[in-house]
């Protein structure tokens, strides 16, 4: 099993769903503040990859549901400045294992990439906020986003 470097918004609950199913697997975690981290942006261009710079954007943000922000109109320098200056912008969660880093929890790819053994992940959307636009039922879920 792999040790993953789990970087999260503290108290997002679909952070700690992936969290759940990465130790189920059996894989260790060091969990690490997103929110929090003194990122450069070497380091997040890291965890991108070749996706587009649209991909590397929390869609729940305040700023980008607002339409503050618009990650499809932005080019790769641009939506870095905005990232290390407001984090919440930054899709999470960001993971690191085998000397390999990854944006986003798509299980298909964890399952590939360190193995995802549990059944309940196959299928499952683990990235879309579950906060909806009415009164929340879930606190957690509530102050997902909030910065």
């Amino acid at each position: 099993m792999a040790h993953v470097v789990f970087f999260e918004k503290p108290g997002c609950a679909n952070n700690a769903r992936q969290k759940r199913l990465l130790e189920a697997a059996g894989h260790t975690l060091s969990v690490c503040d997103l929110l929090r981290e003194p990122w450069t942006a070497e380091q997040l261009l890291s965890f991108f990859g070749r996706r587009p710079v649209a991909e590397w954007f929390n869609r729940a943000a305040p700023k980008v549901k607002s339409g503050a922000v618009d990650p499809e109109k932005l080019d790769a320098a641009s939506a870095i400045a905005l990232m290390l200056a407001e984090p919440i912008l930054i899709r999470r969660p960001l993971m690191e294992a085998e000397g390999v880093r990854a944006i986003g929890f798509d299980p298909a790819h964890v399952d590939a990439w360190i193995g995802l053994s549990a059944p309940q992940a196959q299928g499952a959307d683990l990235e879309t906020c579950r906060r909806v636009a009415t009164a929340p039922t879930d606190r957690a879920d509530a102050q997902d986003d909030a910065p």
